[in-house]
C-alpha cells in the first residue's frame, strides 16, 4: 500500500486517478443553449472514483463550485502533495464510501480546467475564445452534464451532490431530469442570489474588466488581467468565511511585525492571506471563466421562467428523495434561504430532510472536515442505497 493509501481519521484515500475526457456536440450537431446561442464541439474533464456494479445502480455525480474541478479526491500521481477539493468526504470508508459507490466528478461547462470554456480554442478563428465565448447558464451546464452520463451508459443516479454553485446545479438536475435521480444533496446553496450575492459578485467582475490587460477579453497572447482577477479573488474569500472564522483564525495580529509600517504594506495577517490567495489564484484560474461562471450563477432562479424552470412544482412518478443542509455561519447563503427551499418542497409533498449544521467557518464549512456533515451524508446516501436495493 503506498502512501497515499494510507488511513487516516475520515477513512482511506482512494489513491491514485486519472482525469478523463469526452468530447460531443461536434458540428453540425452543436448543443443549443438557453440563449438561443449553438457551441459545438464540446469536451468535458472528469475523473471517476470507485466500481460501477453490474446494473448501474451506485453512481453519485458530485458537482463543483465556482473554481472547483473534476479533480475531487485521491492523486494524480504518487508525487502530488495535495489531494482532491473534496478528499475529506470521498473515498473507501468516506462519508461518500468510494467501496460502495460509483463516483462521477466533471468540470463545469465555462471552467477552465478541462472543460470547454473561453480560453479554449475557438475553431473558427483557431484562437482562444476570449468574449467570444456565448454565455452559458447552470442549465448549459447540466445539460452538458447529462451528455457526459449518457455516455457512461447510466440511466439512474443514486445521488447527486454538490455545494454552493454545485448546490444550484443539483436543483437544477432535478429540474431537468427528475426521473434520472433518486436523491438529491444541496449543501450551502439557495434557489437563487440574493441582492447581496449579485452586488459581490457584480464587485468581482468589475475588478477584472477594470485590469488594463483584461482587452475586452482578448488577453490570451499578452499580459493577463492578474491584478483584477487577484482582487476578485480577495472579495470571494471575504464571502466564503465568517466574522468568527476571521476573528479566530486572525484578529488584528500583525504580519511579522511588531508595529504597524505606517505605509500601505500589509500589516495585518488577514490582508496579507487575502493577498496570498489572490496571487495563488491567477495561477490557476482563468479571468473570463470567472466572469463567465459568476454571471450563471447570478442567473440561475428556480422561480423564473427564465434561466432555471420551476423545480418546487409538483410532479408525477418521481420518487426523489432530498437532504438540503446549511450552515450556521454562512452569509453568503444563510440558513433562510434554504429553509425556503425546504418549505416549498413540502408544501408539494416532496420527501426533504433538512440540517442545519453548526458551523464557524462560513460558507466554506462544507469543504472542511466535519464529521457531524460526513455522517450525515453517509447516513443518507446508505438508506437510499439500500431502500433501492430491496
Amino acid at each position: 500500500m503506498s502512501e497515499y493509501a494510507s488511513h487516516d481519521k475520515n477513512g482511506v484515500s482512494v489513491g491514485v486517478v486519472e482525469k478523463k475526457f469526452f468530447t460531443f456536440a461536434e458540428p453540425p450537431n452543436e448543443m443549443v443553449l438557453e440563449s438561443g446561442a449553438r457551441l459545438g464541439p464540446i469536451t468535458i474533464a472528469y475523473e471517476t472514483l470507485g466500481e460501477l456494479n453490474a446494473d448501474k445502480s451506485n453512481a453519485i455525480l458530485i458537482l463543483h463550485a465556482l473554481s472547483g474541478d473534476s479533480h475531487v479526491a485521491g492523486y494524480y500521481n504518487e508525487g502530488d502533495e495535495k489531494p482532491g477539493w473534496w478528499d475529506i468526504m470521498v473515498g473507501p470508508g468516506k462519508g461518500i464510501d468510494t467501496n460502495k459507490y460509483f463516483v462521477i466528478c466533471s468540470n463545469i461547462l465555462g471552467s477552465c480546467m478541462g472543460t470547454t470554456g473561453p480560453s479554449s480554442i475557438y475553431p473558427k478563428t483557431c484562437k482562444p475564445y476570449g468574449f467570444d465565448f456565448p454565455m452559458v447558464t447552470i442549465g448549459d451546464m447540466v445539460a452538458a452534464q447529462k451528455e457526459l452520463i449518457d455516455h457512461l451508459g447510466i440511466n439512474k443516479i443514486l445521488s447527486v451532490i454538490g455545494g454552493s454553485i454545485g448546490g444550484m446545479q443539483v436543483l437544477e438536475w432535478f429540474v431537468k431530469y427528475p426521473e434520472m435521480i433518486a436523491s438529491a444533496i444541496p449543501l450551502a446553496s439557495s434557489a437563487r442570489h440574493s441582492a447581496l450575492a449579485i452586488a459581490f459578485n457584480e464587485v468581482a467582475r468589475q475588478s477584472i474588466m477594470a485590469d488594463p490587460n483584461w482587452n475586452n477579453g482578448d488577453y490570451y497572447s499578452g499580459s493577463k488581467p492578474d491584478l483584477g482577477l487577484a482582487v476578485a479573488r480577495m472579495i470571494g474569500h471575504i464571502t466564503y468565511l465568517s466574522d468568527e472564522a476571521m476573528r479566530q483564525k486572525f484578529g488584528r495580529r500583525l504580519q511579522d511585525k511588531k508595529d504597524f509600517s505606517f505605509n500601505f504594506d500589509a500589516d495585518f495577517q488577514v490582508e496579507s492571506y487575502l493577498r496570498y490567495q489572490g496571487t495563488k489564484f491567477v495561477d490557476r484560474f482563468d479571468a473570463n471563466s470567472f466572469l463567465f461562471i459568476t454571471k450563471a450563477a447570478d442567473y440561475f432562479d428556480l422561480g423564473s421562467s427564465k434561466g432555471s424552470r420551476l423545480a418546487i412544482e409538483s410532479r408525477e412518478n418521481v420518487d426523489t428523495k432530498f437532504l438540503v443542509v446549511s450552515f450556521t455561519s454562512d452569509w453568503l447563503y444563510p440558513t433562510y434561504q434554504s429553509k425556503g427551499l425546504v418549505k416549498a418542497m413540502k408544501k408539494n409533498s416532496f420527501d426533504v430532510s433538512f440540517c442545519e449544521i453548526e458551523a464557524d467557518w462560513g460558507h466554506d464549512a462544507f469543504l472542511l472536515p466535519n464529521n457531524r456533515l460526513s455522517s450525515l451524508i453517509k447516513g443518507f446516501l446508505d438508506r437510499i442505497y439500500y431502500e433501492r436495493a430491496n
